[in-house]
């Protein structure tokens, strides 16, 4: 006899309580009601957010689960997120257009809570609703797929550090500008790019074109902390990728402004981030830069030199090659890796330029032999001397170092291309799409004996 089948409601409590989120797309796409209640007796949307799950909590809210609901101690989902401090949960339930759906009393509730737990400190305010006096646990986690904040418990409560990151997301989405230097204050306390309180006020800065908001940060340039000023050159990286990708907008403006930064900044490790955003773009000057900074005393710094040196879709000259091939002998791996990607090119390799990747293809770094042999295969040359490289690269333990050395047997319709692929061995998940095992297959294609 076959088990009873589950009404999708009861599927669905179970799937985000399981954090099952390919569960919880299924049961709302077979009629479930989002704001089915769970364990609690509340819908559901308030499970997912007491678990931190800001998965389950998009899926909801996208498939309809009132994020305004709010039960008799007058809370509601979105609220709940708020003061857990997590702007991954917060955007999950955040719904449409709410500097138009929620009422302004509403809104100023959210901020202020937010600003509470941003000016008051997450210890602090555990301290004070929990009465405990001991020490708080604090351990970083992935916020969502790409940010990192900060978790602290304490007294059997447990909140997320991004009230800051919080705070500046629903300023940004009720029409709330607080001036350029107060966002700066929110992100320069966090020195890594990618934590959600640095990361979103940088990211809400890029948004900001008005020309007080630009005189404001270009200030930021001679702020006499590099923090302020490495802010700065991510909120250009932000604003390019706004332009490029998002709304278009000119950024021609930003990369004149970056280039004659580059020549003057005394920070290495803000000199190398404004390298890193001005080379997003073909500039002009972009090799008298680079040739400038090629010995510069930071590594940082030198391993941006490359993408200077060389144009989009064009050869180097013979300065920039020079300096190449005289990097290539850098002490730092890293700025030896900056060498080997940009040396590659699907044009004819000049003996000084082979040489030179031949050696980094044997380098103690295995990131430089990795990049060194994607140079490589990624040219045109068949000499015996590079064909040779890619044989020995198939005895290497590295599976991905013998899979580019296959490639590269398969792309110049080498004999002993099945012998390469047989070398690199079984791949495991993840490489079904990668194009160095489409190439065995292509190469079968283009080499199959024409029908009798």
């Amino acid at each position: 006899m076959a088990a009873p089948r589950h009404d999708p409601d009861d599927r669905l409590v179970a799937a985000v309580t399981t954090k099952d989120h390919d569960a919880v797309r299924t049961c709302l796409a077979e009629g479930a009601d989002p704001d089915t209640p769970g364990p609690d007796g509340l819908p559901v949307l308030f499970t997912a957010v007491a678990a931190f799950d800001h998965e389950s909590a998009g899926i909801l809210t996208d498939g309809g689960a009132d994020c305004d609901f709010e039960p008799p101690d007058g809370t509601t989902p979105l609220l709940r997120a708020v003061d857990l401090g997590s702007p991954a949960l917060v955007d999950a339930t955040l719904g449409k257009d709410p500097r138009l759906r929620l009422p302004a009393a509403v809104r100023k509730r959210l901020l202020d809570l937010a600003r509470h737990w941003h000016e008051t400190g997450q210890a602090e305010e555990l301290r004070h609703r929990t009465g405990a006096r001991g020490p708080v646990t604090r351990r970083l986690v992935d916020d969502d797929e790409y940010s990192k904040v900060g978790e602290v418990s304490l007294g059997g409560l447990t909140v997320r550090a991004g009230h800051s990151a919080v705070l500046t997301t629903l300023e940004w989405r009720f029409g709330v500008l607080p001036p350029v230097a107060e966002l700066a204050a929110r992100a320069v306390p966090y020195p890594e790019e990618m934590h959600v309180n640095r990361f979103t006020a940088g990211y809400v800065l890029a948004h900001r074109r008005s020309p007080q908001a630009w005189s404001d940060l270009a200030a930021l340039r001679h702020h006499p902390q590099p923090g302020h000023r490495r802010l700065l050159a991510e909120v250009l990286g932000h604003r390019h990728f706004l332009g490029t990708v998002h709304d278009r907008q000119d950024t021609r403006q930003d990369v004149e402004f970056l280039a004659r930064w580059a020549l003057d900044e005394p920070d290495g490790r803000v000199l190398a981030k404004v390298l890193d955003v001005y080379t997003n773009d073909d500039h002009p000057g972009q090799e008298a830069i680079g040739l400038r900074h090629a010995g510069h005393p930071d590594p940082r710094v030198r391993r941006e030199v490359p993408y200077c040196l060389v144009p989009y879709r064009a050869a180097p000259s013979e300065a920039a090659t020079a300096a190449l091939l005289a990097m290539a002998r850098d002490h730092d791996p890293g700025v030896r890796v900056a060498v080997a990607r940009n040396l590659a090119a699907p044009r004819e390799l000049t003996p000084a330029v082979r040489e030179t990747l031949l050696t980094l293809v044997r380098d103690a770094d295995p990131g430089v032999r990795g990049c060194a042999a994607e140079s490589l295969s990624g040219s045109g040359d068949r000499t015996a001397a590079v064909m040779d490289a890619f044989a020995a690269l198939l005895d290497e333990e590295d599976q991905l170092l013998r899979l580019e050395a296959a490639y590269a047997f398969a792309r110049r319709d080498d004999p002993r291309t099945d012998w390469a692929y047989d070398r690199v061995g079984p791949l495991g998940p993840g490489f079904e799409h990668d194009h160095r095992v489409s190439a065995h297959w292509h190469y079968h294609r283009r080499n199959r004996p024409e029908p009798a």
